[in-house]
């Protein structure tokens, strides 16, 4: 499925734009990574299977935390994970708490104006996920935007922008705990959330004949995933190239087979 949807590598940019280049000098941000030893990456914790913080532990596991100590490797340092979330995300990131940001991440063009993107690593788009029983009420955009129907989604991020934008009649709940947000549906409390269609087949498995994803493969809309990097074009390019190469090896194969199937 993943080399479906990286099929368009061959075409994607090889430089940057020339109006970064005032902001940026060439290999700045990479070397001073090398030279400190550490790769600082950005990530929420809270969004399965891409990123999750335990509790418990305080550790972190997921797709692209697997791929994000990959990356640290090929680059010979250190990984350390800097916690953020949806909400903060825009503001740590140019507070420049983080290097990279991983897990997850969508590409839109707020974040692209304050930094730069890798290449996508998978093609994505918002889709519902509801009770089993109520799977196909919830089909189209006009059926699930009724008064009587909730939709639930996480605040500061993609989900609640979509939801927002899409939604006139419908009652928004915004749930703080992104963790625990599919409990509410399963528990009847919202009747669905619209999010991105990995997400959804994941929560699906994880919620086995309670929770049901609402066609993944025909999302509402078009988006991409990618790693949201610092306006340095060495550093943009040394991830594209460990990404393109990853792929190619079949190191990210073996990383999606994983957590997705």
């Amino acid at each position: 499925m993943f080399r479906s949807i990286i099929v368009f590598f061959s075409l994607l940019l090889a430089s940057v734009p020339a109006a970064y280049a005032k902001d940026m000098q060439l290999g700045s941000r990479l070397d001073a990574i090398v030279e400190a030893g550490v790769l600082k990456v950005g990530s929420t914790g809270d969004y399965k299977p891409f990123s999750y913080k335990d509790p418990a532990t305080g550790e972190f596991s997921g797709f692209d935390i697997d791929l994000a100590k990959n990356l640290a490797d090929t680059l010979g340092v250190k990984l350390e994970i800097v916690p953020t979330s949806w909400p903060q995300m825009m503001q740590d990131f140019e507070a420049e708490k983080f290097d990279v940001a991983m897990g997850g991440v969508s590409i839109t063009f707020d974040r692209q104006k304050k930094g730069l993107f890798s290449i996508p690593y998978m093609r994505e788009g918002k889709t519902p996920i509801a009770r089993c029983a109520d799977k196909g009420k919830f089909e189209t955009l006009a059926e699930i935007d009724k008064p009587e129907v909730t939709v639930i989604a996480n605040p500061g991020g993609t989900n609640e922008k979509f939801a927002r934008a899409s939604l006139k009649q419908a009652k928004i709940v915004i749930f703080p705990d992104n963790t625990k947000i599919f409990d509410e549906v399963a528990a009847g409390r919202a009747d669905l959330m619209m999010t991105d269609a990995s997400e959804t087949r994941y929560q699906e498995k994880l919620h086995a004949g309670v929770l049901c994803a609402v066609h993944p493969d025909t999302p509402f809309n078009f988006a991409e995933k990618a790693y949201w990097i610092q306006r340095d074009i060495g550093l943009k390019g040394f991830v594209d190239q460990w990404l393109h190469q990853s792929i190619e090896t079949g190191a990210y194969g073996k990383t999606y087979d994983k957590w997705f199937k």
